[in-house]
C-alpha cells in the first residue's frame, strides 16, 4: 500500500507541463538575499516572502510541489492557516529539506560531505505527520583540479542511498540531488564526465542498497562549462551534453528527472531548459518526465520587484507567475 502511494505521489509531482520551485533557502541564505534587496533580514521579512511566495494567484497552475526549509514548514500567514495546509488546499505537495550543512571530508582536500542523517528517521516521521510527502537531500560535488575523488562521489552517494531509504520506510518520495558546482574553470566536457560518473554511482549504490527507483526524483545539474571558463556553453550544447548524460546513466524505472539552476542566471537556465526541451522533443521523447525545480532561477526576478515592501506584493507575484509560465514553456521547447 505504502508503494503505491509513495508511486502517486512521485506522478503527481512529475506532472507534464509544470514544475517544483524549491523555496528552502536556510535561514542565512535567505538573509544575505534579503539584505541584496534592501529588505530587513529578519524571521517575520522571511515569513512574509514565503507567504508571498504561496499565495500567489494561479501558482498551482505552474507548480506540483515546493520544496520547504524546517522554519518555512512551521510557519503560517497572516491569517494563522499553517503554510503546509494552505499549500495542500491548492493541490501543492509540500516537500522538505532534510540535509544540513556541509563540512569537509577528512583526509580529501577540496571536498565536502553532507550532514543530516542523525535523528532523521524521527524528523521525517514528524514531517510525514505535518503533511510533506517529499523530501529533498543534496549533495556537493566540485570540479578542481585534483577533484572530485571518486571516493568523495562513493561517500556522498552512500548518504544519498540511506537518506532515500528512510523517506520511503516514512511514505514520503525522496528527491536524490547530486549537484555538480558550477563554479570553476572546467569546460563543458569535463563537466560531462563528471556528471556522469556521479550518476552512473548514485544509481548503482541506490540498487545495491534496494532503494525502490519507482519511488525516486532525481535532482540533477544541467551539464556545462564552468562559470569562469572562457568559453561558455551555448544552449545546444548544454541540452546535448546533458540529455547524453541522462540517457547514459539514468535507469527508465525512475519516473521523473528534475534541474536545479545551480548559480546559472534566470535568463541562462531558461535559455538552456528550453533547449533541452527541444531536444527531447525532437528525440522523440524520453522514458521519465524532465521539469524545472529552480530557487534563484525563479525566485531572483521576484525579489528584486518585492524589494521587501508590501505594496509591491502583487507586482511581484506577478513576476512570479510570468517566471513559471515562461519555464513551463521552456518545458516544451516553446520559447
Amino acid at each position: 500500500m505504502q508503494s503505491e502511494e509513495l508511486y502517486k505521489t512521485a506522478a503527481l509531482l512529475m506532472t507534464p507541463g509544470k514544475g517544483i520551485l524549491a523555496a528552502d533557502q536556510s535561514v542565512t541564505t535567505m538573509d544575505k538575499q534579503l539584505a541584496s534587496i534592501g529588505a530587513t533580514p529578519d524571521a517575520d521579512t522571511r515569513r512574509k516572502y514565503r507567504q508571498l511566495l504561496f499565495t500567489a494567484p494561479g501558482i498551482e497552475k505552474f507548480v506540483t510541489g515546493i520544496i520547504l526549509y524546517d522554519a518555512t514548514i512551521r510557519n503560517q500567514t497572516d491569517d494563522g492557516t499553517a503554510f503546509v495546509d494552505y499549500l495542500i488546499a491548492k493541490g501543492i505537495i509540500p516537500i522538505i529539506k532534510v540535509d544540513k550543512s556541509t563540512k569537509p571530508f577528512e583526509g580529501f582536500e577540496g571536498e565536502v560531505i553532507t550532514e543530516g542523517l542523525d535523528g532523521l528517521k524521527g524528523r521525517l516521521e514528524e514531517y510525514y505527520k505535518m503533511g510533506a510527502r517529499a523530501a529533498k537531500w543534496r549533495a556537493v560535488i566540485s570540479i578542481g583540479d585534483n577533484t572530485p575523488t571518486i571516493e568523495s562521489i562513493k561517500f556522498n552517494c552512500l548518504l544519498l542511498a540511506r537518506y532515500a531509504r528512510l523517506c520511503q520506510e516514512t511514505g514520503i518520495v525522496p528527491i536524490v540531488e547530486p549537484e555538480v558546482i558550477y563554479e570553476g574553470n572546467h569546460d563543458i566536457e569535463k563537466a560531462e564526465e563528471v556528471t556522469s560518473l556521479v550518476l552512473r554511482t548514485l544509481f548503482a549504490i541506490l540498487v545495491q542498497y534496494r532503494i525502490d527507483l519507482k519511488a525516486v526524483i532525481l535532482k540533477t545539474s544541467m551539464v556545462l562549462s564552468g562559470n569562469k571558463n572562457e568559453k561558455p556553453s551555448s544552449p545546444d550544447e548544454v541540452a546535448s551534453a546533458t540529455l547524453r548524460v541522462l540517457e547514459g546513466a539514468v535507469p527508465n524505472e525512475v519516473p521523473g528527472v528534475v534541474f536545479l539552476s545551480g548559480g546559472q542566471t534566470p535568463e541562462q537556465v531558461t535559455a538552456n531548459f528550453n533547449a533541452i526541451g527541444k531536444l527531447e522533443k525532437e528525440s522523440g521523447g524520453l522514458p521519465w518526465q524532465l521539469a524545472f525545480s529552480f530557487s534563484r532561477g525563479i525566485e531572483k526576478p521576484v525579489q528584486e520587484a518585492w524589494k521587501g515592501n508590501a505594496e509591491n506584493t502583487a507586482t511581484a507575484q506577478k513576476v512570479l507567475i510570468e517566471v513559471l509560465e515562461r519555464n513551463c514553456r521552456a518545458d516544451r521547447g516553446q520559447l
